[in-house]
């Protein structure tokens, strides 16, 4: 099973993002192999979108599974569509989140957990 974890790095040690439209890196987790594959998040900087164009880059690279701080409605329509199990709510690192689905202490989010275009201009320095 594919873990997609919306991370500011790209090591498994890195701070789960709180945002996941743009997040600066996906972390992709193998339950199978244990391997973890970092990406950047190509929707991070785009004007609008970004978290339907995060959601479709986590789908291409087979993810069933996203951890993240929070998912707006547009991501979390979008996920879910593509039947990816979205947790929100995580802080801590990448292998604390990966840690806690794993042993089972996690329960899925049904919805958005914040409104549509919560993450723009809240980024590193953002205003």
């Amino acid at each position: 099973m594919i873990v997609a974890v919306s991370a500011t790095g790209t090591e498994i040690t890195a701070a789960v993002d709180p945002r996941f439209g743009r997040c600066r890196y996906f972390l992709f987790f193998d339950s199978d192999t244990q391997r973890v594959e970092a990406l950047a998040n190509a929707a991070g900087q785009s004007g609008g979108g970004a978290g339907v164009q995060a959601a479709q880059q986590v789908a291409d690279k087979g993810a069933q599974v996203v951890l993240t701080g929070n998912v707006g409605p547009n991501a979390h329509q979008a996920l879910s569509a593509a039947d990816i199990v979205v947790y929100t709510g995580l802080s801590g690192t990448a292998k604390e989140a990966i840690d806690c689905y794993l042993s089972g202490q996690l329960k899925a989010t049904g919805d958005a957990t914040v409104p549509p275009h919560h993450g723009m201009g809240s980024g590193q320095g953002g205003a």
